[in-house]
């Protein structure tokens, strides 16, 4: 394989017709057999993956060039999950723009040809995959919710935490499925797996989710001040899924897919095992 065929196995996995903005091939290789995958790469990583003689690195996150600057625009995916729950699409554009605008403004001090600059001058092929593997993780999480709550119409949000901790790279992790906010014995009712849009939609995400309906809503990771924000309001369910653990809950199964033909990958960096 290559790394172009690499990732369009990738973007076929979850239906995909273009590479998201939060992915890229930094340095391009062909004849890939031994390929190192690590959620997080560093410089390190790169060296050792020379050292040791892979053909390409992988990295979950984005890194570098277009996939550093302009990861923000994956963030408008909270828009489509958002009107699949319900949510007029104007109101799901015009809540996550606060957080459009500051994710653009971080990212513009970023030092985005640092680790590709480095893997270049080591002749080291090397990319990164993030979204397309975030969908697959979503949908796994989303299908055994759906699963649950399709025979047993009132499951509390304790029931929904157990279903989540059924799926191994969350029984397999060191952190835990936790309750945010709101009430174990809760009813679950109308649950959204919030994921695979970059990152977490914070404060003002889950408030939507909540006004227009949605219960329960489940995140992989939340800052503190927007979950105080969300607990001091009362309102709804919040389930933290973990972020390492539901990252690799997407990774396993397209590494699966890799060694399925006939390639040899090693999992580091945060990757839990499935």
């Amino acid at each position: 394989m290559n790394t172009d065929e690499i990732m369009d196995l990738a973007l076929r996995m979850v239906g995909f017709e273009a590479i998201p903005a939060d992915s890229e091939i930094y340095v391009p290789g062909n004849n890939i057999s031994k390929v190192l995958f690590g959620i997080d790469i560093g410089s390190a990583e790169l060296l050792m993956a020379k050292d040791q003689g892979y053909d390409v690195v992988i990295s979950h996150h984005p890194v570098g060039g277009r996939a550093r600057l302009q990861a923000w625009k994956v963030f408008e995916k909270h828009i489509d999950q958002m009107k699949d729950a319900g949510i007029p699409e104007d109101v799901a554009r015009e809540i996550i723009q606060k957080k459009i605008s500051a994710l653009r403004h971080e990212v513009h001090s970023a030092n985005y040809d640092h680790l590709p600059s480095i893997a270049r001058h080591l002749q080291m092929p090397f990319m990164n995959i993030h979204n397309p593997l975030d969908e697959l993780g979503r949908i796994r999480v989303a299908e055994e919710i759906a699963r649950l709550l399709s025979v047993k119409r009132d499951a509390t949000v304790a029931d929904v935490m157990a279903s989540i901790r059924t799926i191994a790279e969350f029984q397999e992790a060191l952190t835990e499925v936790k309750l945010g906010h709101g009430g174990l014995s809760n009813k679950a009712g109308k649950t959204v797996f919030s994921h695979a849009a970059y990152t977490n939609g914070g404060y003002e995400v889950a408030k939507t989710y909540y006004k227009y309906g949605i219960d329960t809503v489940i995140y992989i990771h939340i800052s503190e001040a927007d979950l105080a924000k969300l607990r001091a309001e009362g309102v709804g369910n919040l389930i933290v899924t973990g972020h390492m653990a539901s990252d690799s809950v997407g990774i396993n199964p397209f590494i699966a897919e890799l060694r399925r033909r006939g390639l040899e990958v090693d999992a580091i960096g945060g990757i839990i095992p499935g």
